[in-house]
């Protein structure tokens, strides 16, 4: 007769508990709506011109970056990929409305004659030499481009350049001036072309040429290129972002060239630069550099 009884206690005890349970949980899912979806803003000009460098675009860094910039702010972004002289030109005539170039020493006039403001630094990676797995200049392992660009003068082995005035084409040049070398002849060749359409030349030819890294690293399983020589400070492949001044420009999209700048020097997009390539290629193409000092990357 006693367990009899504690049974039913203890089965309406239980029921009793399951009651108060579930209304709890009523009242839980009562109080935590579900949040709606942030809409995208709509800004008054939604149109944006973004004059860039070919590495930017062949690297497919971009094809990460402006998605991202366009669901945030609502500007749909316009891509100008040239070389970073003709990215310039383009800003000094008032035909873009906001810069991501990386010739720091072509910069500058654009700078200091005030074409472009709000300039910043934003990311670095790195030159390298490629060539053909028989470098015929032996340059392999050496330490300096220098060194390197006189062995293939020496060898007159066939070398592209690309021959733009772009970021890349003035590393090389000014290669070429530390060795006190003016390239000509039938084995120096110009391209005239982006960075990646001048790997995939150099490497039907089997020719040496300079490249960013991550130019490289992102069309490398269609290419039959080395890298041969890497790793010096001389080599740093610097990028910087800025608006096109609208007191010099007053047609240029002012405030679309702003939130660029930002979303650029954002801790989050920062993260998604250095993240970049990781999963690929097993290594950052890019090193994010927001609030740094030129003079101390590479330390």
């Amino acid at each position: 007769m006693f367990k009899k009884v504690m049974s039913r206690k203890t089965i309406s005890t239980l029921f009793l508990t399951l009651i108060i349970l579930a209304l709890a949980l009523t009242g839980c899912g009562a109080q935590q709506p579900q949040q709606a979806a942030t809409p995208t803003p709509t800004p008054a000009n939604p149109n944006l011109i973004l004059s860039t460098t070919t590495s930017t675009q062949d690297s497919g860094l971009l094809d990460v970056l402006i998605p991202a910039f366009e669901k945030k702010t609502g500007y749909k972004v316009k891509t100008v990929a040239v070389g970073t002289g003709a990215a310039l030109a383009n800003a000094d005539k008032g035909d873009a409305d906001v810069v991501l170039v990386h010739a720091p020493s072509s910069e500058k006039q654009y700078v200091d004659n005030k074409t472009l403001t709000n300039y910043n630094l934003v990311m670095h990676n790195d030159f390298i030499i490629v060539g053909p797995t028989s470098d015929p200049a032996k340059i392999k392992g050496m330490k300096t481009a220098v060194e390197a660009f006189t062995a293939i003068e020496k060898n007159k082995s066939v070398f592209l350049s690309r021959g733009d005035k772009s970021g890349t084409d003035t590393m090389e040049k000014g290669i070429w001036t530390k060795a006190n070398i003016k390239p000509a002849g039938t084995w120096y060749q110009e391209t005239g072309s982006g960075m990646g359409q001048t790997l995939t030349i150099a490497s039907d030819k089997a020719a040496y040429t300079l490249t960013d890294r991550a130019t490289y690293l992102a069309n490398q399983k269609n290419l039959k290129l080395d890298i041969l020589v890497q790793g010096e400070t001389a080599l740093l492949n610097i990028y910087h972002v800025a608006q096109v001044n609208p007191e010099k420009f007053p047609k240029v999209n002012a405030d679309g060239a702003k939130a660029f700048v930002s979303f650029m020097l954002d801790p989050d997009t920062q993260k998604m630069i250095g993240e970049y390539g990781k999963d690929k290629y097993n290594q950052a193409l890019f090193f994010a550099d927001a609030g740094k000092k030129m003079e101390d990357l590479g330390k």
